[in-house]
């Protein structure tokens, strides 16, 4: 039986001899079963961009009742571990050497400056700038606690409360502000790249060292035949692949997941055609295992990781990378990924991305098949 110059008779046939490859060998079974595990853990633990308790210095030059009161809100902040000094030098010395993140210091004005009301007192804070998110969220964090002090002072003191903008933040999709909420799926995406890249992009280079190519090629088998049987099983690997990692994601790191796990299935099978098309492709054109593998490896990590806007922004790149960012399969995928496990679906989302991966796959398979070879050199 042939459908499109394809006898399923010959495809089911090379499709068993490659699962039996696939058995024998059990550095794919390492690929797909325990490596996406891994590097999830990986992931899911070792990247964090949440701010928790950072180390602020407090050089406190003023000893009147105003001034012990704002420090003593400053202590009560979960998000503050405050430690004071009384001397400048002291605690520049200390945020040099990377002890406290901050130097917040109070002149020996303060409380006067306050009291009087007629002109507005004056704090500063010196912010370690080799991390500058830090470094803002530091200064967000003293601006809120000025905000309550302030507030708070002129409820006990029964002042006019001062006239400043109460700001209400609400986030959707990810309520509780939590990255890993949205790093891991992210990094789903990288993992995936790199579990599609390697385990296609040794079995045609595998073929010609051992030299079974030469009998496949005498072989009344297609190329057709010959390149649906290379990505079959490992679509199968990579689909259980893409399983254990949605599992690890919502039972272990508990991320919610708002999407249709269907479209979820249809957008990683688009996702995995152009990631196995890509190894395949330098698995034919390197024909030697070591040399596709560190290839695919390279090609498939950097530009998922770097460009996919899973951890930088592409809005923020030049115009020039931006491009670029456009033949990147991860970047769709992490679009539609994040949509999923946090927005629910979103149609225009997952079906703008979705035409840009059967676009990528398209390429990928249809370059592969181009050099597929059909007879010896």
């Amino acid at each position: 039986m042939k459908i499109f110059n394809v006898n399923l008779r010959h495809l089911l046939a090379l499709c068993r001899k490659e699962s039996y490859q696939i058995v024998r060998d059990p550095s794919s079974i390492l690929i797909a079963f325990v490596l996406p595990v891994i590097l999830l853990f990986i992931f899911g633990y070792g990247i964090n961009l949440d701010t928790n308790t950072m180390r602020l210095g407090v050089v406190i030059e003023d000893s009147g009742a105003d001034a012990r009161h704002f420090v003593e809100v400053l202590k009560g902040s979960p998000y503050l571990d405050i430690r004071m000094s009384h001397s400048r030098a002291v605690m520049e010395s200390q945020l040099q050497y990377g002890r406290v993140r901050g130097m917040l210091v109070i002149g020996s004005d303060f409380s006067a400056t306050i009291q009087r009301q007629k002109k507005p007192a004056h704090i500063q804070l010196v912010t370690d700038g080799t991390e500058p998110n830090t470094a803002s969220f530091l200064a967000s964090y003293l601006q809120s606690s000025l905000h309550v002090w302030l507030a708070q002072r002129s409820t006990d003191r029964r002042l006019p409360v001062p006239s400043i903008t109460s700001l209400e933040p609400r986030y959707w999709f990810n309520p509780t502000t939590i990255s890993r909420n949205f790093l891991v799926p992210g990094s789903i995406t990288v993992i995936m790249t790199v579990i599609g890249a390697l385990l296609t992009s040794l079995v045609v280079a595998r073929e010609w060292e051992r030299g079974t190519m030469e009998v496949l090629l005498a072989t009344r088998a297609t190329r057709g035949e010959r390149l649906l049987s290379k990505i079959i099983p490992y679509y199968i690997l990579g689909t259980i692949a893409m399983t254990l990692c949605v599992l690890v994601a919502t039972l272990l790191f508990d991320i919610p997941f708002r999407g249709s796990f269907w479209v979820l299935f249809i957008v990683s099978s688009l996702f995995l055609g152009s990631g196995l098309g890509l190894g395949l492709f330098l698995s034919t054109v390197m024909r030697n295992q070591f040399a596709a593998a560190q290839i695919a490896l390279i090609t498939a990590f950097l530009p998922a990781t770097m460009l996919s806007g899973f951890i930088f922004e592409i809005k923020s790149m030049p115009a020039t990378i931006q491009a670029i960012t456009y033949f990147v399969p991860a970047r769709y995928f992490v679009n539609v990924l994040q949509t999923l496990f946090l927005g629910g679906n979103i149609w225009p989302v997952i079906l703008l991305n979705s035409l840009f991966l059967i676009l990528l796959a398209l390429f990928w398979l249809g370059l592969t098949a181009i050099k597929t070879a059909h007879r010896l050199d």
